[in-house]
């Protein structure tokens, strides 16, 4: 199938078409729809798919425990809530794109050659993202990721189980992570900094996700004088403020997106509020003086839920890639599983396709199908120079 045959075939699960973004949660029936997709896909190409134990899916052209390690491309097709259609999508169908494109030229790897579907990278069910990478290579617990339960209160165990993938084998991954000698992901670029079509990603900077739990007294909103209130919300309303504040201060980026609200009733003063904080910036210091500054204003301790130090992408591969595709270099803010993957020691890389709007997590999200082809191309280019 051709690229567009492929995106069209995709672009319809999970989307909402009243706003037209995504809903792309792990291990639901959309997900079970998408794994659907991309096991079709591998096997139209007789490619062989393996689930490793985090339930990350692998398809490959060759035998990378005879004649590996092999080279690997692709992503993830999980999404935000309401998020846009390229982010990860983008990057799987390239790869078998370019897989189609090198078979139309003639040309056969001499090293076995994978594309990957990493599972729940975004974390929007469960909380944690790049979840299947992390798990894969043992720097997000076992035992914790079983027990994360999403908003209706299941827990990624009971997910995983409905879904057919036994959760009492997830955990590290050894040998599917030995199988893989080099990363190349692509990705859409999640800003508006290149003015080529394709880029080649040199780092990503430090983030981390806190939670902020503030505590009042419920009470009646119709009889209760202002001055005898105990409202969390106008805690929450400092530390949104004090988060763009103190982002600005130190130059680095803050956003509180996600809040929920106990008891949550029109006419009732809230008992609690939990806000989500998400902080990020060039260098860790920044990030944690964002994250200290929202403290003191709230009085209130950012308890850590992930944390992801910076993380540099292979240098020799990241130039030699640079040169081979007269590329610029940029950093990212953003998280991904190449990022995973090469602090976990897999010599890595990232390719970014040009996103006009500069809008990511949105449906206003979006490359231009010229970008797209230069992507792939790109991705044919990585092929013939590494496999």
């Amino acid at each position: 199938m051709t690229f567009d045959a492929m995106w069209s075939d995709l672009e319809p699960v999970g989307r909402d078409p009243g706003t037209g973004g995504y809903r792309r949660f792990a291990w639901t029936s959309t997900d079970a729809t998408l794994r659907e997709w991309f096991t079709a896909e591998a096997r139209r190409r007789s490619m062989d798919v393996v689930t490793d134990r985090a339930g990350n899916l692998w398809a490959w052209a060759g035998d990378p425990d005879a004649d590996g390690p092999g080279l690997v491309l692709g992503s993830h097709l999980d999404s935000v809530p309401d998020g846009g259609a390229y982010d990860g999508p983008l990057g799987v169908v390239s790869a078998f794109a370019a897989l189609d494109a090198l078979g139309e030229q003639g040309s056969r790897p001499s090293r076995p050659v994978g594309v990957v579907c990493f599972a729940d990278e975004e974390g929007a069910r469960f909380g944690v993202a790049c979840a299947g990478s992390r798990l894969l290579t043992g720097t997000l617990d076992a035992d914790r990721a079983r027990a994360l339960v999403d908003a209706g209160g299941t827990s990624m165990a009971e997910a995983m189980a409905a879904a057919g993938h036994d959760p009492g084998d997830v955990g590290p991954d050894p040998e599917a992570l030995r199988r893989v000698g080099t990363f190349v992901e692509l990705h859409v670029e999640q800003g508006r900094a290149l003015s080529s079509p394709v880029g080649v990603a040199d780092a990503i900077w430090p983030h981390g996700r806190w939670r902020l739990d503030l505590r009042g007294r419920a009470d009646h909103a119709g009889t209760t004088r202002l001055a005898d209130r105990d409202d969390p919300m106008l805690r929450l309303a400092t530390a949104v403020q004090e988060t763009r504040a103190a982002a600005g201060r130190h130059g680095a980026l803050g956003t509180i997106g996600k809040v929920h609200v106990e008891p949550g009733a029109v006419n009732a003063v809230p008992s609690s509020v939990t806000a989500w904080l998400d902080a990020r910036g060039p260098e860790p210091e920044r990030v944690r003086a964002v994250v200290a500054d929202v403290e003191r204003a709230t009085r209130a301790t950012a308890e850590p839920e992930s944390w992801t130090p910076a993380t540099a992408f292979d240098a020799v591969l990241r130039d030699r890639l640079a040169h081979l595709l007269t590329a610029p270099v940029l950093s990212t803010g953003a998280g991904h599983d190449a990022g995973v993957l090469a602090t976990a020691g897999v010599p890595a890389a990232m390719l970014f396709v040009r996103n006009p709007t500069g809008v990511s997590h949105s449906p206003q999200e979006h490359a231009e199908p010229d970008d797209c082809r230069a992507g792939v191309a790109a991705l044919v280019r990585v092929l013939e120079a590494l496999a």
